[in-house]
């Protein structure tokens, strides 16, 4: 599968104007980007929990080593 070509996107545009409007479609990008703003947070959120466990084991495995 190849990428739309200029033409092909100009149609796409065109579609979401006259589908959307002109007003809406400032609102559904603000929408969109929000949404990919939250994502990229819980990911990395949910890093930092696996990171922090992980962690955590590592230090508990090398105290009960010193004992």
């Amino acid at each position: 599968m190849h990428m739309p070509g200029g033409t092909q996107l100009l149609v796409i545009a065109l579609i979401i104007l006259v589908l959307f409007g002109g007003r809406k479609i400032p609102e559904l990008a603000k929408g969109l980007g929000s949404g990919i703003k939250n994502f990229k947070n819980a990911l990395n959120s949910d890093e930092d929990e696996t990171t922090k466990v992980a962690e955590a084991k590592t230090t508990a495995l090398k105290t009960n080593e010193k004992i």
